[in-house]
């Protein structure tokens, strides 16, 4: 799979796909690929990695990986295709998912949990972030997935600003924070599926993310932070607004 605008695959994937403990191979490589699909990762469309690729990255030996490929498949999720330009695809999320299978999704979701724990996670690595520096290259990247969502279409707008709240969570330098972050942002994903998109809000959303980039790359630890909770608390409104 090639490199595309949001980086390289390998990139992209860091922050969810990581070697599987023993034991529980096959539920474990099942979940990280499921966030990779709901987080948007690898948008619809594209291929995963090389099955030898993500075996490794994963831990897991190829056979293992084609019967969680096998799973996706069967839930709709990918398609195998043949050929020279073969591989696993990702199918288009509105391919997959109505508005009535969303709401299904989510029917039994604690909003408030989700929320709270969410504005945790983000607000603690704005922090770290801030606290502890980013080197000259990890700084780049953080400009880099934010100016893609300055320029991105409005379909696309999601996925990218998932990318640069990943970003974020992966440049704190705690792994296991880096981990819940991924799995409460698909569900976050899940819960913004069901809402409209607001050209308004997102615009706002965008002076957030401003602000709070040159908070971090400033060193200014206590307005990562507020931005980061004034941030997570728009979100959160807009969601118990159109969902509680």
């Amino acid at each position: 799979m090639a490199a595309d605008a949001d980086g390289g695959p390998g990139d992209r994937l860091t922050p969810v796909l990581r070697p599987v403990r023993a034991g529980n191979g096959f539920e474990e490589a099942l979940e990280q690929i499921l966030q990779v699909v709901r987080l948007g990762l690898v948008p619809g469309g594209e291929r995963l990695p090389a099955e030898r690729e993500l075996a490794e990255r994963l831990g897991i030996s190829r056979v293992t990986l084609r019967e969680v490929l096998k799973v996706l498949q069967e839930q709709g999720l990918v398609e195998s295709r043949r050929g020279r330009y073969g591989g696993t695809f990702v199918l288009p999320r509105a391919d997959v998912f109505g508005e009535d299978e969303l709401r299904r999704r989510i029917v039994e979701v604690d909003i408030e949990d989700v929320l709270r724990f969410r504005e945790v996670l983000e607000v603690g690595a704005a922090g770290l972030c801030a606290t502890h520096g980013l080197g000259a290259e990890q700084a780049d990247r953080l400009r880099q997935a934010l100016a893609r969502t300055h320029d991105a279409p409005l379909a696309e707008y999601r996925r990218l600003d998932t990318l640069l709240h990943l970003k974020l969570a992966e440049l704190c330098g705690s792994a296991t924070l880096t981990a819940q972050y991924a799995a409460v942002r698909a569900t976050v994903n899940d819960l913004l599926d069901c809402i409209p998109l607001l050209v308004r809000n997102l615009e706002h959303s965008q002076r957030q993310h401003t602000a709070l980039v040159e908070a971090v790359l400033d060193g200014d630890a206590e307005g990562a932070r507020e931005m980061m909770r004034e941030h997570c608390a728009g979100t959160a409104a807009l969601l118990r607004g159109f969902l509680a």
